[in-house]
């Protein structure tokens, strides 16, 4: 199914997603961006759907042809104080005020939202595989965090955040039993299913 451009035409339409929701360790990113009606790549599709290869060409070709885009990391420390559905919203909110253009109307990913300003939002289950700019802010979004989470697994290498990006994998427990929990981590985050309490 070929994505949308727009929900609603002849609008500076901003769509917004996020990466990490559902991660143990690291920041959660949300990222937003406001296509031109003539932008057009071959590849462009939720970033689920896309290899990591993919997700790097995209990545500066959106950069460049977008009209503007925002990207905003939401740390651990602050998803443990929120938690991670309104730390993702957060992330949502600071993403489109970084863009440079402020949008007229926002497209979000999911099912959840909060009003920004008085901009009027339409929130799309699985918007990432239908609207374009859903599509490329998701991209921007796990990119960015698998770059966050590369870089700091130079830093703490035994939780193999470069493969795993700090999702819930067999390894990824393995290494917080053996080794503990860190600084990345989100200590309000379930992060061993047999956890009943963890020694911090």
């Amino acid at each position: 199914m070929a994505l949308k451009k727009y929900f609603k035409k002849n609008v500076l339409e901003a769509g917004t997603d996020e990466a990490g929701r559902g991660c143990l360790a690291g920041p959660v990113v949300a990222a937003a961006v406001i296509l031109s009606e003539d932008f057009e790549h071959p590849l462009l599709n939720d970033s689920k759907q896309l290899t990591e290869k993919q997700r790097e060409l995209l990545r500066p070709f959106i950069e460049e042809h977008a009209l503007a885009y925002g990207v905003a990391f939401v740390s651990e420390e602050k998803i443990d104080e929120i938690n991670i559905l309104q730390a993702s919203i957060l992330g949502m909110h600071e993403s489109i005020k970084k863009l440079k253009t402020q949008p007229e109307h926002i497209i979000v990913d999911g099912n959840k939202f909060k009003p920004l300003g008085d901009i009027p939002y339409k929130t799309v289950v699985k918007g990432d595989a239908k609207y374009m700019s859903i599509a490329a802010a998701s991209v921007l979004a796990k990119t960015y965090r698998d770059d966050f989470m590369q870089k700091i697994d130079e830093e703490l290498p035994n939780y193999f955040w470069k493969k795993n990006k700090g999702y819930p994998t067999k390894q990824h427990r393995d290494a917080i039993r053996e080794f503990g929990v860190t600084k990345y981590h989100r200590k309000t985050f379930k992060l061993l299913p047999e956890q009943l309490k963890l020694e911090l």
